[in-house]
């Protein structure tokens, strides 16, 4: 879980890196991206059908925003940066079903993307004047959980991923998880009924306060925080903070790319350290995947490309949940 948002410089026009998706596709790796499939929520039903399903919905958007981004997605409730966002999602996804497919793992598992409906928070969640201006993440949570319910689109697996507009709602942050509904799937000490994950990525956070390329990462970051239990990034990883499968490497002597799992936790707890706002969960830059230090950076670009320590521990996930 982070706290809330620089407009950072990018390696490309549009604040990103290109993304392994593009790259295999460039290369004619078609076969590689295929098995993450983007469909709407019409197209599924429940069942063991060896598919995992991310279910992303947008919040609504004020006026202002939609002014932002010339009301480009007005129509269907999707503006640039959640567009943005799920495609990252997905990309993310592909990675890891590619690496793992390099190693013989993972070959009966498809991944389902999908964008959800527009979710209003109900105003039960919001009965306090202190949560109706200002909701914390857990009554946001409790609201996205109850409309999910309403529904009935808990099927005891799928991974809920809302996007939020709040840039200055300081207790969501850019967004994070709670228990009970943490983690995707059947988790080793979770409740039987929890199976369903959700999570909150605040973009309206990113985009106000940093860029289109923290945008992306964190909408990465907060939706696989859902598939990285305890256990398994402990293994990978050698501690218990899955921030830590994060890297921060330096391109030059004055710059550093940061990986999605280490956005909002590479750089100095302090304001403007990397992204405009530090995270308040874990982190040890000792413990990174990598981490080349901080001396004499002063610029920051963020890379939609995991980890390989990411990838695999995600992918033990799996494994260990979807794939049994």
């Amino acid at each position: 879980m982070t706290r809330a948002p620089q407009t950072q410089p990018s390696a490309s026009g549009d604040g990103r890196f290109v993304s392994r998706r593009e790259l295999l596709v460039s290369l004619g790796g078609a076969a590689a991206v295929s098995s993450v499939r983007t469909e709407t929520s019409s197209g599924f039903t429940s069942g063991d059908d060896g598919r995992l399903r991310i279910r992303v919905y947008p919040r609504p958007v004020p006026l202002w925003a939609w002014v932002r981004y010339g009301f480009e997605g007005v129509r269907d409730d999707w503006p640039p940066p959640f567009r943005d966002a799920f495609s990252a999602i997905e990309d993310a996804f592909e990675q890891v079903l590619a690496y793992a497919r390099e190693r013989s793992r993972l070959e009966g598992i498809e991944v389902a993307v999908e964008r959800g409906d527009l979710v209003r928070l109900p105003l039960s969640t919001l009965s306090r004047p202190s949560e109706a201006v200002v909701p914390s993440l857990e009554t946001v949570l409790d609201g996205f959980r109850t409309r999910l319910d309403e529904r009935d689109l808990l099927t005891g697996s799928t991974c809920h991923a809302l996007l939020c507009w709040a840039p200055l709602n300081h207790r969501v942050g850019y967004g994070g998880t709670l228990s009970p509904n943490a983690w995707t799937g059947n988790v080793t000490g979770q409740p039987a009924d929890t199976g369903d994950s959700q999570t909150v990525a605040n973009l309206g956070a990113t985009e106000l306060w940093d860029s289109r390329a923290v945008t992306r990462n964190m909408a990465i970051h907060e939706v696989l925080h859902t598939f990285l239990d305890t256990d398994v990034v402990e293994a990978v990883g050698g501690s218990s903070c899955d921030h830590d499968l994060g890297t921060a490497v330096r391109v030059d002597e004055e710059t550093m790319r940061v990986s999605p799992m280490a956005t909002a936790y590479a750089g100095p707890d302090e304001i403007g350290g990397g992204t405009r706002f530090h995270g308040t969960g874990c982190h040890d830059h000792d413990e990174f995947h990598r981490h080349d230090g901080l001396e004499g950076v002063e610029n920051w670009t963020y890379t939609t490309e995991l980890s390989e320590a990411t990838m695999e521990a995600v992918t033990r996930y799996l494994e260990a949940t979807v794939a049994r």
